[in-house]
């Protein structure tokens, strides 16, 4: 269990590193009229968005081992947390001083964290049917449709639409990664392979996870970073919560449940008032990423 808390907070970690440089290189691409597959082809050309993209895979494993051992509700709430650790890291590196409220802000994530932490139980294997299996893939697709159609919004009320649906899809990854079958460790990841392949989950946990990215790119096109990252926190952690309380049997330590409610809030009130940290890839990230760019060239 301390692996798997460890492993959630190092997905945080990469999670809020990666949000701004990703968001630096999606402003500096082509704008995409709709939801434009080729926009990540043209992304493959930013560094900072590259850097990011693999920041997020690294967070993306990270958190895959965590949900392993972890309930859902415990991993995706410390997950939420990379909008404090970008506003801290954004203070410090960046020259970008938080305020009486971001500070509150942090402290009311790192007590809700906290909270959670203690509350944390090991979970057991998570037995599913085969419908369920199949009903995380099918709702990834629906997701995939959903993609198409909210492409066409343009501005804010785009950026918003789609950041949710980035964040449902990046829930339905996390419901999936905890249904998996085996034990998905390294030393078993060759002998489970087969099993994995023949298994609706593992399509649903692809499908799922390419279509976040596209759509949070595409959200931080059309709008502020806070008008796409605090539906996708919303999304990424209330929805997937649900369903492991409801359907998976996700549970806290006995006894401890209104310790992990209230720290799960915590966190993620916490993390939506820092959301507009976010803003600091707009200007800052870029001169200082310029200047560095500058640098190599010369």
């Amino acid at each position: 269990m301390v692996a798997g808390l460890l492993g959630a907070f190092a997905a945080a970690v990469c999670y809020g590193v990666a949000s701004v440089l990703q968001a630096v290189g999606a402003r500096r691409t082509q704008t995409a009229g709709g939801l434009d597959p080729r926009l990540a082809i043209r992304l493959l050309h930013s560094w900072p968005y590259l850097v990011g993209v693999g920041l997020d895979g690294l967070g993306f494993l990270l958190s895959i081992a965590a949900l392993r051992s972890l309930p859902l509700f415990v991993v995706q709430s410390i997950v939420a947390s990379f909008l404090a650790i970008t506003a801290v890291l954004g203070a410090i590196f960046l020259h970008m001083p938080l305020g009486r409220s971001d500070r509150i802000g942090v402290l009311v994530v790192l007590a809700g964290l906290v909270m959670i932490g203690l509350s944390a139980a090991e979970d057991r294997a998570v037995s599913v049917s085969e419908a369920e299996r199949w009903g995380v893939l099918v709702v990834a697709v629906v997701l995939a449709v959903l993609a198409v159609s909210l492409g066409r919004i343009q501005g804010a009320r785009g950026a918003a639409a789609l950041g949710a649906l980035a964040g449902l899809a990046y829930g339905v990854v996390a419901v999936a990664a905890r249904i998996l079958p085996g034990s998905v460790r390294l030393d078993t990841l060759v002998s489970d392979l087969g099993t994995l392949w023949t298994d609706p989950s593992i399509y649903a946990l692809i499908l799922a996870g390419a279509i976040g990215l596209l759509t949070y790119a595409a959200a931080l096109q059309r709008g502020s970073v806070t008008q796409a990252t605090a539906p996708l926190v919303v999304g990424e952690t209330v929805a997937p919560a649900l369903v492991g309380l409801i359907m998976l049997g996700d549970r806290p330590r006995p006894g401890w449940g209104w310790v992990a409610t209230v720290g799960f809030v915590l966190a993620v009130a916490g993390a939506l008032s820092l959301s507009r940290h976010g803003e600091l890839s707009q200007q800052e990230p870029e001169r200082t990423l310029r200047s560095a760019g500058e640098g190599a060239d010369a």
